[in-house]
């Protein structure tokens, strides 16, 4: 039943593919979070360790989903997440909801 111009589909498939990458990553690892303040100008950052994966392009899109959750700005660098700002409890419940469990 369509009207003119409305297309139905089905999101099923999108979210498959979502479950497909989060479950690439190592979720046995301890993930480190931790906020920082030394050799950032006393900006504070988050930053989040060992998400147990090398893979940049999964790494990528999990810091865009956590970064329009946390409502900041972030950075990529070597395998870790940066987050601007004390964003540690945010971060936490971000990765239990997507699955992460020992954080």
């Amino acid at each position: 039943m369509g009207k003119k111009n409305w297309i139905e589909f089905d999101n099923q498939e999108n979210k498959s593919e979502e479950k497909a990458k989060i479950e690439k990553f190592n979720k046995g690892l301890k993930i480190n979070i931790s906020k920082q303040k030394k050799g950032k100008k006393g900006k504070t950052i988050t930053l989040i360790k060992n998400l147990g994966t090398e893979d940049e392009i999964l790494l990528k899109e999990l810091l865009k989903k956590i970064k329009v959750f946390c409502g900041t700005g972030g950075t990529l660098i070597d395998s870790n997440i940066q987050l601007q700002g004390d964003m540690v409890s945010k971060s936490i419940e971000f990765l239990r909801k997507e699955g992460f469990q020992n954080l």
